[in-house]
């Protein structure tokens, strides 16, 4: 999948360092194992391949040695690897997730998604990490600025809570990172014009990039990908459904 061919990875794997570093806490063993990985999402893409890694290794971990996997437990051991809850409430809990840190426990409030929605994800040749996409970002940020976001993502979760989805356009609007970090694949810009003019409810930069997520109700997420797939020919195109269970041990 995802990643195969990356040597680096092979040599230095992130899952397999994190499950021995938990495994061998738990249960006081060193035991050997083998890993088979089927990887499906995209690397330095801003989809959150390294939440999903390790809150995947932290659960293996816990299951391999007995313990309950407590969901609520494995997050605040996730925290640990990733200092913030942004993308690993999501990998654990799925669906819509707000969630913050208080005294280093994670608190999250979660909704299922409506099941009419959709997401079209356009996926750029360019990896970017989170720490390169950092570096574009403003040094100091306006007063006005800040509210601006901060109204905007309070009005975006109600927007959700109460699916008042024609509001989805203008509440995802932001001031703080999106445009900075968009001048580093100008593309994009299209990209996110073509979205909303073809009935996407909202498009807007996934996490630091370089991926673009676009969210519509499911048929027109499905004639948007194929219509931005013969639009957007160098880049890879995909219509994803959401998931509101987070990892799951099978």
């Amino acid at each position: 999948g995802e990643g195969s061919d990356n040597i680096f990875l092979k040599k230095n794997n992130i899952f397999v360092n994190i499950f021995y570093e938990i495994y061998e806490k738990l249960s006081g063993k060193k035991d050997n194992f083998r890993f088979i990985f089927q990887n499906n999402i995209p690397l330095s893409r801003g989809l959150g391949s390294s939440s999903a890694v390790i809150v995947g290794a932290i659960a293996s971990a816990y299951y391999m040695s007995g313990f309950k996997v407590e969901k609520e437990r494995i997050l605040d051991e996730a925290l640990i690897y990733e200092n913030h809850p942004d993308n690993i409430a999501p990998a654990t809990l799925g669906g819509f997730v707000c969630s913050l840190v208080e005294k280093n426990k994670v608190y999250s409030i979660k909704k299922e998604i409506d099941k009419d929605l959709a997401a079209v994800v356009v996926i750029p040749n360019l990896a970017m990490s989170t720490e390169q996409s950092r570096q574009a970002l403003a040094k100091n940020l306006s007063f006005n600025d800040a509210v601006f976001n901060l109204s905007h993502a309070s009005f975006l979760t109600a927007c959700f809570l109460e699916k008042k989805y024609e509001f989805l356009k203008f509440a995802s609007q932001d001031k703080l990172h999106e445009i900075n970090r968009m001048k580093n694949l100008p593309e994009l810009f299209e990209v996110q014009k073509f979205a909303l003019e073809n009935k996407a409810l909202m498009s807007t930069l996934s996490g630091s990039g370089s991926s673009f997520f676009s969210l519509a109700f499911k048929d027109d997420a499905l004639a948007l990908a194929k219509k931005m797939q013969t639009k957007f020919k160098d880049f890879r195109v995909q219509y994803l459904e959401f998931d509101d269970n987070g990892f799951e041990i099978c």
